[in-house]
């Protein structure tokens, strides 16, 4: 990864219909709407006349699923769907999901959208019992652990209940069977996970803009620590998680992950943005003949501060498209060079000009450097940076992929010294208090901004890395 962002876990998606229909092809083309979610591998599971049948591959969907594949499996009941990036557990194959279970009891297919806290606990206790595990994700915790409630109780829900009762941190989940959809989220609510419908079809997915590229109705969100159970007749049991309550929903969704025509739990992404942008310049209001907007995540921002500042907002940079966020450099093209290949500046707008230059985040600082060198380097008279969230300081123990805490440049710098070191003329971040203002009524979790945390932390899941180094869980 050349493009210094933090990056989220994955992106899922369900659907289930009471007669056959194109259950495969519909989850494909809602994981391509979800495919910001997660470039490095995708997968689908689905049942042919009983029969749990998974494909999953490293790469893009489009990549990973042909049209041949797609009309193969072109006629079925159930589907879920996932793609993923890799924060916790190996960027490989195993651990492409979803994650299939057959046993005796139960056959089924889960995706997962979070990280156990606890998980590095369970892992220990499940190998020390005599399991074994094929993967480093913890997923496959998951599906162990529904199977030995399923043993125990022989009932799908109660066991899903029982395991997700057991387990702490963040999980959007959607779970197959041959005859019956399930969905769960966490009772903090971490992630976004909604509910909607094409005919007489029901869908769970990660964002709403999945919805809309199927074009199926929008009916809720799923509400935090709730489990929705959904079977090929149409009927439906909702049940609830021990200690419910909405008090962790991601702040970084809005700031950057999430697409910006997305809607989680009543707002609007690019709204949201918008207001951030708004925020930035009543809090440090700044002379400058141009807005411009870091692509993609810093545009909607850009917009809002353009609004609110009267300031004419114009592109500084053309994005090439054709360079993904898996994109790997040919090795004797130098890391340092990496941002000119994706980012390049627009000469005619930014020579001898004063930039307001919009970015959602500076991890390291390293991307912020070279992308006002490049406009220094094209004309730019002033730069000055504006960040749409407050400065990363903490690590993220709920699926957002942020650098240890000794690698993140607010830990070693005030905000006059990152300033030096990107070579802006000045620099703002969002407040707390303004990014909380996005919405007032709404319990978000702050903790890469605090270190406080809306669930509790595992001591040992801090310490605890598998073979290949990354830490263990999902």
């Amino acid at each position: 990864m050349f493009y210094e962002k933090p990056k989220e876990e994955c992106g899922v998606f369900g659907i289930i219909s009471p007669k056959p229909i194109a259950a495969v092809p519909l989850t494909a083309s809602a994981l391509i709407a979800l495919q910001h979610r997660g470039e490095e591998s995708a997968g689908i599971a689905t049942f042919v006349d009983g029969t749990l049948k998974c494909k999953k591959g490293m790469g893009l969907v489009s990549e990973v699923f042909t049209p041949d594949y797609l009309q193969f499996v072109s006629n079925t009941k159930v589907a879920v769907g996932h793609v993923r990036y890799s924060t916790t557990g190996s960027c490989n194959l195993e651990n492409a999901q979803p994650i299939e279970t057959v046993h005796s009891k139960i056959s089924l297919a889960l995706a997962h959208n979070g990280n156990l806290t606890n998980s590095a606990q369970i892992r220990r206790d499940l190998v020390q019992s005599g399991m074994v595990m094929h993967t480093t994700n913890d997923t496959e915790i998951l599906n162990i652990l529904i199977v030995r409630n399923m043993i125990e109780t022989n009932d799908l829900e109660r066991a899903i209940v029982r395991a997700m009762n057991f387990v702490e941190g963040a999980f959007s989940i959607v779970i197959a069977t041959k005859d019956k959809l399930i969905a769960v989220r966490d009772r903090n609510g971490f992630r976004p996970l909604c509910m909607g419908k094409i005919d007489d079809a029901i869908v769970f997915a990660s964002e709403t803009c999945a919805l809309d590229a199927l074009g199926a109705e929008f009916i809720r969100d799923v509400k935090p620590g709730e489990v929705i159970s959904y079977d090929v007749k149409g009927n439906v049991n909702t049940y609830m998680l021990d200690n419910a309550s909405q008090s962790g929903l991601c702040s970084f969704e809005f700031i950057y992950f999430a697409r910006p025509d997305s809607v989680i739990d009543g707002i609007s992404v690019y709204k949201a943005r918008e207001s951030m942008g708004r925020a930035l310049y009543r809090q440090r209001p700044t002379e400058a003949d141009y807005v411009c907007g870091v692509p993609d995540s810093g545009l909607a921002a850009a917009q809002g501060y353009s609004q609110e500042s009267g300031i004419p907002l114009a592109p500084a940079f053309v994005k090439n498209k054709y360079v993904g966020r898996s994109f790997i450099l040919p090795d004797q093209v130098k890391r340092e060079n990496a941002v000119n290949i994706k980012l390049n500046p627009i000469r005619s707008t930014v020579e001898g000009k004063r930039i307001i230059l919009i970015d959602d985040s500076i991890v390291r600082s390293t991307t912020s450097t070279r992308i006002i060198k490049m406009l220094r380097k094209a004309g730019a008279r002033e730069v000055h940076m504006r960040i749409s969230s407050p400065p990363f300081k903490y690590e993220c123990y709920f699926g957002t992929d942020i650098d240890d805490r000794d690698k993140l440049v607010a830990n070693h710098h005030d905000i006059e010294g990152i300033r030096k070191i990107i070579g802006a003329d000045s620099l703002e971040y969002l407040s707390l208090e303004n990014l909380k203002a996005i919405s007032p009524s709404t319990s978000f979790c702050f903790g890469c901004f605090t270190g406080d945390y809306p669930a509790p932390i595992t001591p040992m899941y801090k310490n605890t890395f598998d073979d290949n180094g990354t830490k263990d869980g999902r």
